[in-house]
Protein backbone atom coordinates (compact mmCIF):
# COMPACT_ATOMS: atom_id res chain seq x y z
CA UNK A 1 0.00 0.00 0.00
CA UNK A 2 1.36 3.65 -1.16
CA UNK A 3 2.08 5.81 1.50
CA UNK A 4 0.54 9.35 1.96
CA UNK A 5 2.93 11.77 2.42
CA UNK A 6 2.26 15.64 3.10
CA UNK A 7 5.70 17.43 2.30
CA UNK A 8 5.97 21.29 2.71
CA UNK A 9 8.39 24.56 3.85
CA UNK A 10 8.13 25.75 6.90
CA UNK A 11 8.96 28.70 9.22
CA UNK A 12 11.07 27.80 12.31
CA UNK A 13 8.10 28.89 13.63
CA UNK A 14 5.76 26.49 12.14
CA UNK A 15 3.87 28.43 9.31
CA UNK A 16 3.74 27.82 5.53
CA UNK A 17 2.85 30.92 4.58
CA UNK A 18 3.04 34.75 6.47
CA UNK A 19 0.13 36.83 7.58
CA UNK A 20 0.31 38.19 3.74
CA UNK A 21 -0.12 34.80 2.14
CA UNK A 22 3.36 35.01 1.30
CA UNK A 23 5.76 32.40 1.09
CA UNK A 24 8.85 33.47 -1.08
CA UNK A 25 11.06 33.03 1.84
CA UNK A 26 10.63 29.22 1.51
CA UNK A 27 12.24 29.27 -2.26
CA UNK A 28 15.50 27.68 -2.56
CA UNK A 29 17.85 30.08 -2.59
CA UNK A 30 20.53 27.96 -3.78
CA UNK A 31 21.64 25.08 -6.17
CA UNK A 32 22.65 22.47 -3.14
CA UNK A 33 18.47 22.67 -1.79
CA UNK A 34 17.23 23.01 -5.40
CA UNK A 35 19.22 19.93 -6.23
CA UNK A 36 18.07 17.92 -3.31
CA UNK A 37 14.77 18.56 -3.08
CA UNK A 38 14.02 17.79 -6.89
CA UNK A 39 15.82 14.13 -6.03
CA UNK A 40 13.56 13.57 -3.35
CA UNK A 41 10.56 15.02 -4.38
CA UNK A 42 10.90 12.95 -8.05
CA UNK A 43 9.96 9.92 -6.07
CA UNK A 44 5.95 10.78 -6.13
CA UNK A 45 4.24 10.53 -9.36
CA UNK A 46 0.99 11.06 -7.70
CA UNK A 47 0.38 14.51 -5.92
CA UNK A 48 -2.58 16.07 -4.18
CA UNK A 49 -2.96 19.35 -4.33
CA UNK A 50 -5.24 22.57 -2.83
CA UNK A 51 -5.38 25.04 -5.40
CA UNK A 52 -3.23 27.74 -3.90
CA UNK A 53 -0.35 25.25 -3.98
CA UNK A 54 -1.31 23.74 -7.57
CA UNK A 55 -1.13 27.31 -8.82
CA UNK A 56 2.19 27.59 -7.73
CA UNK A 57 3.00 24.71 -9.26
CA UNK A 58 2.08 25.42 -12.36
CA UNK A 59 5.31 26.94 -13.34
CA UNK A 60 7.29 23.52 -13.90
CA UNK A 61 4.45 23.35 -16.73
CA UNK A 62 6.39 25.60 -18.78
CA UNK A 63 9.40 25.73 -16.64
CA UNK A 64 11.43 23.74 -20.11
CA UNK A 65 10.48 26.78 -22.44
CA UNK A 66 12.15 29.47 -20.11
CA UNK A 67 16.32 29.88 -22.06
CA UNK A 68 19.11 28.82 -20.20
CA UNK A 69 17.70 26.36 -17.43
CA UNK A 70 20.33 24.28 -15.58
CA UNK A 71 19.84 20.28 -16.28
CA UNK A 72 18.47 20.04 -12.87
CA UNK A 73 15.84 22.58 -13.39
CA UNK A 74 14.54 20.66 -16.43
CA UNK A 75 14.35 17.30 -15.17
CA UNK A 76 12.32 18.51 -12.55
CA UNK A 77 9.96 19.93 -14.92
CA UNK A 78 9.63 16.74 -16.74
CA UNK A 79 9.19 14.81 -13.99
CA UNK A 80 5.92 17.29 -12.79
CA UNK A 81 4.59 17.81 -15.67
CA UNK A 82 4.54 13.19 -15.90
CA UNK A 83 3.20 12.97 -12.71
CA UNK A 84 -0.79 12.42 -11.91
CA UNK A 85 -2.31 15.50 -10.29
CA UNK A 86 -5.01 15.74 -8.36
CA UNK A 87 -6.57 19.41 -7.41
CA UNK A 88 -9.19 19.93 -4.81
CA UNK A 89 -10.83 23.30 -5.67
CA UNK A 90 -14.26 25.04 -5.38
CA UNK A 91 -13.53 27.15 -7.69
CA UNK A 92 -11.01 26.09 -10.43
CA UNK A 93 -13.09 25.05 -13.85
CA UNK A 94 -10.54 23.30 -15.70
CA UNK A 95 -6.97 21.89 -14.88
CA UNK A 96 -4.57 24.07 -16.70
CA UNK A 97 -1.59 21.62 -16.81
CA UNK A 98 -1.67 17.92 -18.22
CA UNK A 99 -2.45 14.52 -16.02
CA UNK A 100 -4.84 16.68 -14.08
CA UNK A 101 -8.12 16.29 -12.62
CA UNK A 102 -10.14 19.36 -10.54
CA UNK A 103 -11.90 17.72 -7.41
CA UNK A 104 -14.56 19.93 -5.58
CA UNK A 105 -14.32 17.90 -2.30
CA UNK A 106 -12.05 16.20 -0.28
CA UNK A 107 -13.09 12.63 0.28
CA UNK A 108 -10.82 10.40 2.23
CA UNK A 109 -12.28 7.37 1.52
CA UNK A 110 -11.41 8.23 -2.30
CA UNK A 111 -7.75 8.44 -0.93
CA UNK A 112 -7.70 5.01 0.90
CA UNK A 113 -9.03 3.73 -2.60
CA UNK A 114 -6.36 5.60 -4.17
CA UNK A 115 -3.19 4.25 -1.29
CA UNK A 116 -4.43 1.21 -1.74
CA UNK A 117 -4.40 1.37 -5.86
CA UNK A 118 -0.96 2.90 -5.95
CA UNK A 119 2.42 1.01 -5.91
CA UNK A 120 4.14 4.11 -5.36
CA UNK A 121 3.86 7.14 -2.42
CA UNK A 122 1.21 9.88 -2.79
CA UNK A 123 2.03 13.61 -2.13
CA UNK A 124 -0.22 16.08 -0.45
CA UNK A 125 0.83 19.47 -0.39
CA UNK A 126 -1.15 22.46 0.90
CA UNK A 127 -1.69 22.84 4.01
CA UNK A 128 -5.75 23.31 4.03
CA UNK A 129 -6.14 19.96 2.27
CA UNK A 130 -3.05 18.31 4.61
CA UNK A 131 -5.29 19.33 7.47
CA UNK A 132 -8.44 17.35 6.16
CA UNK A 133 -6.06 14.35 5.53
CA UNK A 134 -4.81 14.50 8.65
CA UNK A 135 -7.54 14.83 10.71
CA UNK A 136 -9.05 11.53 8.76
CA UNK A 137 -6.02 10.04 9.85
CA UNK A 138 -4.83 8.72 6.63
CA UNK A 139 -1.55 10.83 6.45
CA UNK A 140 1.36 8.49 7.00
CA UNK A 141 4.44 10.50 6.94
CA UNK A 142 5.20 14.14 7.61
CA UNK A 143 8.32 15.71 5.75
CA UNK A 144 9.46 18.94 5.84
CA UNK A 145 11.97 21.32 4.44
CA UNK A 146 12.44 23.93 7.85
CA UNK A 147 13.46 27.64 6.54
CA UNK A 148 15.86 29.43 9.21
CA UNK A 149 12.76 32.30 8.99
CA UNK A 150 10.70 33.44 11.73
CA UNK A 151 7.34 35.11 9.89
CA UNK A 152 5.19 35.39 13.46
CA UNK A 153 1.79 33.99 11.89
CA UNK A 154 0.00 32.94 8.92
CA UNK A 155 -1.14 29.47 8.13
CA UNK A 156 0.54 26.96 10.42
CA UNK A 157 2.23 23.67 8.90
CA UNK A 158 -0.04 21.38 11.26
CA UNK A 159 -4.00 22.16 12.11
CA UNK A 160 -4.97 22.67 15.64
CA UNK A 161 -6.75 20.21 17.31
CA UNK A 162 -4.74 16.92 15.98
CA UNK A 163 -2.88 14.85 18.39
CA UNK A 164 -0.13 12.61 16.61
CA UNK A 165 3.00 10.00 17.64
CA UNK A 166 5.63 10.87 15.29
CA UNK A 167 9.26 9.08 14.93
CA UNK A 168 11.87 10.46 13.22
CA UNK A 169 12.78 8.54 10.58
CA UNK A 170 15.31 11.30 8.54
CA UNK A 171 17.17 14.33 9.08
CA UNK A 172 19.58 16.47 6.68
CA UNK A 173 21.14 19.74 7.15
CA UNK A 174 21.73 22.02 4.33
CA UNK A 175 24.62 24.65 4.87
CA UNK A 176 22.36 27.71 3.77
CA UNK A 177 20.76 26.61 7.55
CA UNK A 178 17.46 24.70 6.24
CA UNK A 179 17.06 21.26 7.98
CA UNK A 180 15.13 18.68 6.32
CA UNK A 181 12.49 16.41 8.92
CA UNK A 182 10.79 13.32 7.64
CA UNK A 183 8.83 11.42 10.33
CA UNK A 184 6.67 8.23 10.58
CA UNK A 185 3.14 8.73 12.26
CA UNK A 186 3.40 5.68 15.01
CA UNK A 187 0.38 3.75 15.58
CA UNK A 188 -1.33 4.38 12.61
CA UNK A 189 -4.37 2.33 11.63
CA UNK A 190 -4.21 1.95 8.27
Amino acid sequence: MAKLIYMMNTSLDGYTEDEQGGFGWAAPKDEEVHTWIFNHVSSFRTCLYGRKVYETMLYWETAHTIPDQPQFVLDFARQWQAAEKVVYSRTLTEPRSAHTRIERSFDPDSVRKLKADTGHDIAVAGPELAAWAIQAGIVDEFQMRICPVVVGGGKRYFPSGVRLDLELIEERRFRNGEIFLRYAVRGQSE
